[in-house]
C-alpha cells in the first residue's frame, strides 16, 4: 500500500484540498487530494526543479 504524505501548506482554509507525495523505490509520486486517482510520477531531480521554478516565480505576499 502506498503511504501518501500531505503537504504542510495544505492546512487552514483549503480544508482537504492538498498536494500529496509518496515515495516508491527511486520514484516520487504526486497527486491532488481531490483527484487521488490521477498520479504524476516524477524523479527527485524533476521535483526539485519544479519547486525551484515555483519559488522563483512566486509573488511576494502583501502586508
Amino acid at each position: 500500500m502506498t503511504q501518501w504524505q500531505k503537504s504542510t501548506f495544505s492546512s487552514g482554509t483549503d480544508g482537504s484540498n492538498c498536494v500529496e507525495l509518496a515515495h516508491i523505490n527511486t520514484q516520487l509520486l504526486l497527486r491532488e487530494s481531490d483527484t487521488p486517482t490521477r498520479i504524476l510520477p516524477v524523479t527527485p531531480t524533476a521535483l526539485a526543479a519544479l519547486l525551484r521554478e515555483i519559488r522563483s516565480t512566486r509573488t511576494p505576499a502583501r502586508p
